[in-house]
């Protein structure tokens, strides 16, 4: 009888399933997709706000407040957010509100109140659930003081 040498086709498949399964493991962590993960979803908060903005504001112009600054008497309320000149505030009840997912224990997404840009009713900055106040993978929304559209800015979000 002639003696056989190599792997069996069990051995084999077994190699290859471990191999896979280190691949799944370990191959996020070299290519750096979780920073690119990150990097999009501060990317698609920022576009949420813009969208939320621009409705809000089209809203405000159906209600006739795009004119008016923010004020107390709830003159300015667009379906219950604050506006400034027809577009939300940099507040909890502004954008905060506009935007879906901004609020809540269940939100993805966490206010930075004592970040470094943050300025009540004119700055309000947003990090994921898990950030630090003095986080750099920011998005920043900042209400103009004048009738004119929200500044957005996704701070660093290459660096995350």
């Amino acid at each position: 009888m002639r003696r056989t040498s190599g792997f069996t086709l069990i051995e084999l498949v077994a190699v290859v399933v471990v191999l896979g399964i280190l691949s799944v493991i370990a191959a996020p962590r070299f290519l750096g997709l979780q920073s690119d993960a990150r990097a999009a979803a501060l990317e698609g908060l920022k576009g949420s706000m813009e969208g939320a903005a621009s409705i809000v504001y089209g809203k405000a112009a159906v209600a006739g407040v795009e004119n008016l600054p923010v004020s107390d008497d709830q003159s300015t309320l667009v379906e219950g957010v604050v506006t400034d000149y027809g577009y939300p505030t940099a507040s909890e009840t502004g954008i905060g509100t506009a935007v879906q997912g901004l609020l809540g224990d269940n939100s993805d997404w966490k206010q930075l109140g004592l970040h470094t840009e943050s300025e009540p009713n004119e700055v309000i900055v947003y990090s994921f659930a898990n950030a630090s106040e003095d986080e750099t993978c920011v998005v920043i929304y900042r209400s103009n003081a004048s009738a004119g559209a929200p500044t957005i800015i996704s701070s660093n979000a290459d660096l995350c």
